[in-house]
């Protein structure tokens, strides 16, 4: 195998990047100034040795407590309970949520062997029984594993005084009705709020 089939093949376990996008980047790059090549290589290997998961909320930081959860004018009542660190930084720009936030690395998929022990579960129960949380809102993807997981953190709060709420679900912002999913339409309907 050549050092291009190697970078294309490697590019190519990336998410969204097909053999056909792997070949041009990779293609890309054998054209650019060597200092190209050498900036991306420098970017990744930088980038692994200092961003670390936050010890409070498991998101990426480049510190051991990252600048959400040390930001004591963020609202420390409220934490919103994530799948992955990318989904913080989709929440962060909308602008609209100034509480805390918990990365579960995941969901529950037990025919892939993940149970709660393999997710940021423990620590989450924690963080609201050692804090001052009176909400934590659910912000798992609408899939059969994400709302098994916000069912399975939902009841372990059931009894607490927590209130429990999760991301209202429905039709996106200029879509029709006419392409809307079934699935979609009735959680939509169910979701609906007084005007």
């Amino acid at each position: 195998m050549t050092s291009l089939d190697r970078l294309i093949t490697l590019f190519s376990k990336l998410p969204g990047i097909g053999k056909k996008s792997a070949t041009r980047i990779a293609y890309f790059i054998l054209k650019s100034d060597a200092a190209v090549a050498k900036g991306l290589a420098d970017a990744m290997i930088d980038l692994k040795q200092t961003i670390r998961p936050c010890r409070v909320c498991g998101n990426y930081s480049e510190q051991d407590i990252c600048g959400v959860c040390s930001d004591r004018r963020r609202d420390q009542s409220v934490i919103c309970v994530v799948e992955q660190p990318q989904d913080v930084a989709v929440l962060e720009a909308s602008h609209e949520y100034n509480g805390l936030y918990h990365v579960l690395n995941g969901v529950l998929a037990p025919l892939d062997g993940v149970g709660p022990e393999q997710l940021n579960i423990a620590k989450l129960v924690s963080r609201v029984r050692n804090g001052e949380v009176a909400e934590i809102i659910l912000a798992t993807n609408p899939t059969v594993e994400g709302d098994t997981t916000a069912l399975y953190i939902h009841t372990l709060f059931k009894e607490s005084q927590v209130r429990v709420s999760r991301l209202a679900l429905g039709l996106p912002v200029g879509g029709d009705l006419e392409y809307a999913d079934k699935l979609t339409l009735a959680r939509s309907l169910r979701g609906r709020t007084n005007f």
